[in-house]
């Protein structure tokens, strides 16, 4: 089974290095990558990705506006916070969202595949 992935990051050389990452692995496709909240919730309504790997500080709303809405059109999908703000109030945003996962930036690569491999396959 390809977990199909949507990258979401205002940071584009976080956005390469997340392709690359995951690229690399034979079960994982990135289908898409979003510089924004707006951008995100648009490619994941196109893709159907089966995880979004979704910033929580980023322009047009922010991650908690953008995983709310793709949670509405896409309610097959699961959406993994990846944020370099860990701090209780950025996760309790996600969670009111319906965000599930949450993971630092800075965490290993095989983490973040692992994380992604998870959720992907239910």
């Amino acid at each position: 089974m390809i977990v199909r992935v949507l990258i979401a990051d205002d940071d584009p050389l976080i956005r390469d290095v997340l392709r690359d990452v995951l690229d690399e692995e034979p079960d994982l496709q990135v289908v898409a990558v979003a510089a924004d909240a707006r951008e995100a919730v648009e490619l994941a309504e196109q893709h159907s990705p089966t995880v979004v790997v979704l910033d929580v500080r980023m322009p047009f709303g922010g991650g908690s506006r953008a995983a709310a809405e793709i949670l509405r059109r896409a309610p097959g999908t699961r959406i993994l916070a990846f944020s370099a703000y860990a701090d209780p109030g950025a996760v309790d945003e996600m969670r009111r969202a319906g965000v599930t996962h949450y993971l630092a930036k800075g965490v290993r690569n095989t983490e973040l595949v692992d994380a992604v491999r998870r959720l992907g396959v239910g």
